[in-house]
This record gives C-alpha cells, sequence and structure tokens, in this order.
C-alpha cells in the first residue's frame, strides 16, 4: 500500500501582498509505504454449544467419547461433535486435514490374532467448513496409516473453521454391528492451514 502526503512548506520573507505570499508555497510528494504480510492465525477449539452427542467434552485438545460402544450388543455408539476454532487468513491458502490412523484404534498393541465376528478399530467422518468451501476426511480404519484431506481456499477468510466429527452407530473396520474387542481407542485428528 502507498499513501501519498502532500506537506506544504512556507519559505522566505513574510511578504504583506497575498499574491507575493503565495508564490513562495512548494508542494513535495513523500511516499509512504507498508507490508501486511501473508499471515493464517487459528485459536484453541472449542465445543459447539449444544452440538454434540456422547461426547464428554473438551478437555485442552482431547475429545472424549463418553460411551465408545452400546452395552448390550458391543457394538459402536453413534457420536457426533462440532468443534469451532477462530481462524483468520489474509491469502488464499489451503487447509488439510490428517489422521494420524485413520480412525479409531487400540492406543495400546493388540493381540495378533483376533476372534473371528470382532472389530478391532472404529472408522469416522471428519467434515470441514471454512468460510465458502466443506471438505470431508473419510477415516475408514481399513489399513493404520496417516489419512489426508486437503481443501483449496481461493480467498482471503476469517471466521469460525467448523469441524464436525461423526461416529455412525454400529460402524467398525470389519463389518456393521461387530462387538468392539475391550481397549482404550484412540487417533489424533490435526488441522492445518497453510499457504498452497
Amino acid at each position: 500500500m502507498i499513501l501519498r502526503l502532500s506537506l506544504a512548506a512556507m519559505g522566505g520573507v513574510l511578504v504583506a501582498n497575498p499574491v507575493a505570499a503565495q508564490s513562495a508555497t512548494d508542494f513535495r510528494n513523500f511516499p509512504v509505504s507498508g507490508n501486511a504480510p501473508q499471515v493464517c492465525a487459528v485459536q484453541a477449539p472449542r465445543l459447539a454449544a449444544g452440538a454434540q452427542i456422547n461426547f464428554r467434552g473438551l478437555s485442552g485438545n482431547t475429545l472424549q467419547i463418553d460411551r465408545l460402544v452400546d452395552p448390550t450388543t458391543l457394538a459402536t455408539s453413534a457420536a457426533s461433535a462440532d468443534i469451532q476454532f477462530d481462524a483468520v487468513c489474509n491469502f488464499p491458502h489451503r487447509i488439510r486435514v490428517e489422521s494420524q490412523n485413520n480412525g479409531l484404534w487400540q492406543t495400546v498393541e493388540r493381540s495378533a490374532q483376533t476372534p473371528d465376528g470382532f472389530a478391532y478399530a472404529v472408522p469416522y467422518r471428519a467434515t470441514l467448513t471454512w468460510g465458502e468451501v466443506t471438505g470431508q476426511l473419510d477415516a475408514d480404519a481399513k489399513v493404520r496409516r496417516i489419512s489426508e484431506q486437503r481443501i483449496n481456499v481461493d480467498q482471503a477468510t476469517a471466521g469460525a473453521i467448523i469441524m464436525r466429527v461423526v461416529i455412525e452407530a454400529g460402524s467398525s473396520n470389519t463389518t456393521n454391528n461387530a462387538p468392539l474387542i475391550a481397549g482404550f481407542y484412540g487417533d489424533t485428528l490435526r488441522l492445518f492451514v497453510e499457504p498452497r
């Protein structure tokens, strides 16, 4: 941005004649410039009010599922939550959503042999809305690996990034409504706002 200032300087001797005073006026242009660097800033996550099912809440950066399995069938219980991040990005950019495990997997090593008919990982979906764009990461829990989705944003954007995490009732990495092997399950879901 360039802002031009015009400064008037009076020089010479004060003269009673108004015409002579006008001829002593001199104008100079002084360019003033500045730079707004390309910056994205994302605040800490918070739960959207009234938009959670079967989640205890958000503790720091950890989202805790209240009841992972149905107590009568031991199949996965439905759960969903909307997480918001206040953000601003002053240039076209990209959002990248990454699942470290491609689903909820046991956090400690499981036995090499899983009994027939049981599940040992839970798929979920993370839908992202940011300004005018939306995208979705399907962590299908078929293979334990990093899974990611990249979303290009063609303009500067400010407001709330909304990430909706959904676990469908009965979903598993084997068959629908399969009982889940006992254990602690988890994944790390990361959100990046970055240059393209």
